[in-house]
């Protein structure tokens, strides 16, 4: 869905007043990312557990069985590393200073920390239990409150003006107004 033209310079406005500064970009899209992975990943293994849609389980040469926590094992180790010689991080005075480099790093985190946080009772028993009770109720509470948390600490005043811009597209509407002076 994409904002109605006169929108967007209101909407670029936001992002760069909310997030100039590249450690609070990457906060929120860390914890952006990381809910909308961890909700996919939910959707994904559901699916897969009922047979519906073009998804399977992965598995190595030999019919092992691949856990989605190793591909986020691998992403943090490889974010660790770009971050270790302070590339991707968006700083000047960094290896890269570009911000798309912080934000693909910053995303490729909050991935990689879904994937591997979904699977967090392997961690514990390594076994696969990830559909018992025990394997299950605690990691969604303690991710989801997490993931909404830290996006709500990071992005806090950009979400409390993205919610008076659609109020006020809301009272535009009502009113027969449309337009940017509007």
């Amino acid at each position: 869905m994409t904002a109605p033209a006169h929108h967007r310079p209101q909407l670029r406005g936001l992002w760069s007043r909310h997030f100039a500064d590249p450690r609070r970009e990457r906060a929120f899209l860390s914890a952006v990312s990381f809910n909308l992975t961890f909700l996919g990943c939910r959707v994904v293994t559901h699916a897969i557990r009922a047979q519906r849609g073009p998804f399977h389980n992965l598995s190595a040469p030999g019919g092992r069985h691949l856990h989605h926590c190793t591909f986020g094992i691998f992403g943090l180790m490889g974010v660790g590393y770009l971050w270790t010689y302070r590339w991707g991080l968006g700083e000047p005075g960094g290896a890269l200073p570009s911000r798309a480099g912080s934000r693909a790093t910053a995303t490729v985190y909050g991935m990689a920390s879904a994937l591997t946080l979904d699977e967090f009772a392997l961690w514990f028993d390594l076994q696969d239990d990830y559909w018992t009770a025990a394997g299950r109720k605690s990691v969604d509470a303690v991710a989801l409150f997490s993931s909404v948390l830290t996006a709500g600490v990071a992005g806090r005043g950009a979400l409390r003006e993205l919610g008076q811009l659609a109020t006020r597209a809301r009272r535009r509407r009502r009113s027969g107004r449309v337009g940017p002076g509007a």
